[in-house]
């Protein structure tokens, strides 16, 4: 018997995975790539920044008030003497914080509420979609508002008692109540446009012929839901995510502007700019320096989220 030419053999190329594509496409969009490189230094920053900083964020220097930027002070120092690179650095892991729960929850709610509400249709798509309206018909700074303005006085208090009976430094902290209130209406304002993604996700979905065959076959619906549905849409889902991250970190600095977010003394950037913004045209560092690492953070994430969009969506981009 004689042996088969290896010219006749047909070689068979390795399948690439979805993922690996859309990583390949990824590293061909240097704007994404540089908004990655930018999303990677901050998160290392917002982890590890504050124990490499050379000032404590809160260590006060009345001798050094309002220096302009040095070797000794990289953005300078505030009124009362901080540095003021250290506490940009720890704003870093302030703003990441809140975005990234923030995000989580919202894509939580966003993704239950939108595949229940595709998936099994009325009454629970026509209930879902009315508490999506309903909550973005609510301007977004009020509903924090008025979260903040009837929970935290009674928390404080609550926190106050506590502490006099138990002597229990933690419930001194009242940064942990600031980030709790800031956690939760921030995530009640951002699942709408989550859930209405998925939702749309899914009803393109359901009519699939895999879906089909899973429900001839007899798996109840929470199965094909978690094993079929969800998993097909969490490309465009992904892409959302990216861009919430930068929204939900312009979000905490606006309010934290407007003193309804993350008060003083902890770091965060939108409470630096206002307190820069009055002193901005005597000493213009105490406002360029947080302003100027936001304003990067945002773009970074923006770039990044256009990137993966093109590159999980390759039919829609150029």
């Amino acid at each position: 018997m004689s042996a088969i030419p290896l010219s006749t053999i047909e070689t068979v190329e390795e399948p690439v995975s979805l993922w690996r594509d859309a990583w390949y496409r990824l590293k061909r969009n240097k704007l994404a790539v540089f908004g990655l490189v930018i999303v990677l230094i901050l998160g290392f920053t917002a982890i590890f920044g504050p124990y490499l900083t050379p000032y404590d964020y809160l260590s006060q220097d009345l001798n050094a008030r309002n220096v302009s930027p040095s070797m000794s002070h990289l953005f300078g120092t505030d009124d009362l003497g901080r540095d003021v690179f250290s506490r940009v650095v720890f704003g870093t892991r302030t703003a990441f914080l809140v975005a990234v729960i923030v995000t989580v929850f919202a894509v939580v709610i966003g993704l239950v509420l939108g595949a229940v509400a595709g998936f099994f249709g009325n009454p629970f798509d026509r209930i879902i979609m009315w508490l999506t309206d309903v909550t973005m018909s609510v301007p977004n700074l009020l509903l924090v508002v008025v979260i903040n303005a009837s929970l935290k006085s009674p928390i404080s208090k609550w926190m106050e008692a506590r502490y006099l009976e138990t002597l229990n430094p933690f419930y001194r902290e009242t940064m942990w109540v600031d980030f709790a209130l800031v956690f939760g209406s921030m995530a009640l304002i951002s699942w709408p446009p989550y859930a209405r993604l998925v939702r749309a996700q899914v009803l393109s979905i359901r009519s699939r012929p895999y879906i089909t065959a899973a429900q001839a076959l007899g798996l109840s619906n929470w199965i094909i839901i978690k094993r079929y549905v969800i998993p097909n849409a969490l490309g465009p889902l992904i892409v959302s995510v990216s861009a919430g991250l930068g929204t939900a970190m312009v979000l905490e600095s606006a309010f934290s502007f407007l003193g309804v977010g993350v008060n003083p003394p902890t770091p965060s950037w939108g409470n630096m700019i206002s307190d820069g913004l009055r002193v901005w045209q005597h000493y213009p560092h105490l406002l360029a320096a947080p302003a100027a690492v936001l304003g990067l953070a945002s773009v970074a994430f923006s770039f990044l989220g256009d990137g993966l969009n093109d590159a999980l969506n390759p039919r829609g981009s150029k």
